[in-house]
């Protein structure tokens, strides 16, 4: 299904207009069928075979012969339509909201199909649930089009004047104190106290603005009293007396110690009139002209280190690599999320110094609300270094990169951006995670991980380092991009771990009871090739939380795919939980 079905539809209403129209001026100008017939028989023939063209309803003019000419003009007038829906979309969709770099990028795209491209990357790097069908970010972005357009027309559409500019850029203000017949206006001290008569004007609160900054205040001023409220940086402008003698003075004026002419003598931004506050007021105008000027400017985007990858000409030399997201629960309201990025050392560009071939990738990482908020960020450089004589071998093997953050529950965006350094490669991961809630009353369980190493740390290390959960180092497996299972050797261990929480306790013993059933399944039999159970009485002194371990030798099984079954079930509770995994011995 296409992804842009406007465009398709404009596309396909042009041609057949455009073709209606042609073959139309084409039966009404063609000549006799001899050639000899002067022109009003000429005409009258062709009105004759117009007349029988309409009574035949067969008769389709779409079939009909059109010249090279025609169809060439035709195919120009389909071009310009579609240019100028590209156009629209540029120049009225997203006006407000597009950044001069990513304008100055789609003005130099070459065909429609980067265009689409473009357009399908500007709205997938703003949805904040990019595994989603449907993005909220557009959905919301036209919905506040169709507000203002409702809410702030002006003698033009809405979305053109100040008031739907910002509502289409920022949504709706958290506070509006609106004054839609001016009048009478008592002016607070900040604007010079006193009393007078002003414009129709709004003043909207935000508590917040991303880029801009905390108690954003945004006055608008009617002063055509024509409906047209313009943002203005003066709140002087809303002064309907301001130019009259004598009248709307503020405090100081109205007490002989300022005069209304030093209101217009003065080189600050606004002409408020002196007041108790004007010494504060001037030290804010620089405060108050860097807002305005963010407040005129396309919104930065909310995933700022993905920015020069996505706005420039769509042109990739993507790098490849694998990512797994793990969630270990920390305490009742917040999880550890560990990231890990598995890269081919055959896509790392090695340089070879003093016979070592040393090779560098920068990772950065970004976890981000649904809000648009940032919750974590991280940045790291993986480095490789090689024998020259073994980089043959090594190619064949990757990198592991792992980070954990500390999250709480709830929905996130993780974006990933990787750089080869020494090559001109660079490849990005975006997805929508779901970081579960361990809720004290049901049970639940960790990630079930496939390791290749998973062993005790020191004391000194616990909790600290590459891989280390706790008391132990895990080094996941990572499964390729293309949908096979991870995969072990056959002379590796393939080790198994998982944490279970909320384990019912007996009211007596204040101890589990709970049992963990292990079944290693051949995929292409469906038959277990290992099983084992273990229950708690037998694990030692447990609570409500147990940590599941185990070690399989890949030696053990045949080459294939397995999958691995845990099934805990708890005894107290009645309540039970089968995590499974799959897995390939190579």
């Amino acid at each position: 299904m296409s992804r842009f079905p406007v465009l398709r539809a404009v596309a396909s209403f042009a041609c057949f207009f455009f073709l209606s129209l042609s073959s139309a001026a084409f039966a009404a100008g063609a000549p006799s069928a001899d050639g000899q017939g002067t022109p009003n028989q000429s005409n009258q023939v062709d009105q004759n075979k117009n007349a029988q063209a309409a009574d035949n309803p067969s008769n389709d003019p779409l079939k009909r012969q059109l010249s090279e000419k025609q169809k060439r003009q035709n195919a120009k007038s389909l071009k310009r339509e579609l240019e100028g829906s590209y156009r629209k979309w540029l120049d009225q969709d997203v006006r407000w909201i597009i950044t001069d770099d990513e304008r100055k990028a789609f003005m130099q795209l070459s065909n429609n199909e980067e265009r689409d491209q473009f357009i399908e990357a500007f709205w997938q790097r703003r949805n904040p649930n990019p595994d989603s069908e449907d993005n909220e970010f557009k959905d919301e972005h036209y919905r506040r089009i169709e507000y203002a357009n409702e809410h702030f027309p002006a003698g033009k559409a809405g979305w053109m004047t100040d008031r739907g500019r910002i509502y289409i850029v920022y949504g709706a203000a958290d506070e509006i104190e609106s004054h839609p017949s001016g009048g009478t206006y008592e002016r607070p001290m900040e604007e010079g106290g006193g009393s007078t008569s002003t414009y129709p004007f709004e003043t909207w609160r935000y508590r917040y603005l991303e880029g801009i900054g905390q108690e954003i205040i945004i006055e608008f001023v009617d002063t055509c009293m024509c409906g047209d409220y313009h943002m203005t940086m003066d709140r002087s402008e809303k002064d309907a007396l301001k130019m009259v003698p004598g009248a709307g003075q503020t405090l100081y004026e109205q007490m002989g110690m300022s005069s209304k002419a030093d209101r217009f003598t003065g080189s600050g931004l606004e002409q408020l009139g002196a007041g108790p506050n004007s010494s504060s007021l001037q030290a804010k105008q620089f405060d108050r002209l860097e807002q305005f000027a963010k407040l005129n400017q396309a919104p930065t985007v909310k995933f700022k280190d993905l920015e020069e990858v996505v706005s420039h000409k769509i042109r990739y030399n993507s790098m490849p690599f694998d990512v797994r997201t793990d969630f270990v629960r920390i305490t009742s309201d917040t999880v550890l999320v560990p990231v890990t990025v598995q890269l081919k050392n055959r896509d790392i560009t090695f340089t070879n110094k003093d016979g070592v071939q040393h090779g560098v990738v920068n990772i950065f990482g970004r976890l981000t609300t649904l809000a648009g908020k940032v919750a974590q960020t991280f940045e790291d450089t993986v480095a490789a270094d090689v024998p020259a004589e073994l980089l043959p071998r090594e190619v064949e093997n990757s990198k592991i990169y792992w980070k954990a953050v500390p999250l709480r529950p709830g929905r996130y965006r993780l974006d990933l951006v990787v750089k080869d350094v020494n090559g001109d490669r660079m490849g990005t991961w975006s997805r929508s995670i779901i970081v579960p809630d361990f809720s004290d009353d049901k049970l639940a369980s960790s990630t079930l991980i496939l390791a290749d190493d998973v062993e005790a740390v020191p004391s000194k290390s616990v909790g600290t380092g590459m891989f280390v959960i706790g008391t132990t180092k895990v080094r996941p497996r990572v499964a390729p991009s293309n949908g096979k299972p991870m995969s072990f050797k056959r002379g590796q261990k393939v080790n198994f771990w998982m944490q279970v929480y909320n384990l019912g306790l007996d009211e007596k013993t204040h101890k589990p009871s709970a049992t963990f059933q292990y079944d290693i399944v051949n995929a292409a039999t469906n038959k277990a090739v290992v099983h084992a159970v273990d229950s708690s009485e037998k694990m030692g002194n447990l609570g409500d939380q147990v940590t599941l371990q185990k070690t399989v030798q890949a030696a053990n099984l045949d080459p294939g795919v397995y999958r691995i079954q845990i099934k805990v079930n708890d005894n107290i509770s009645k309540q039970t939980l089968d995590p499974s995994a799959t897995f390939a011995v190579e």
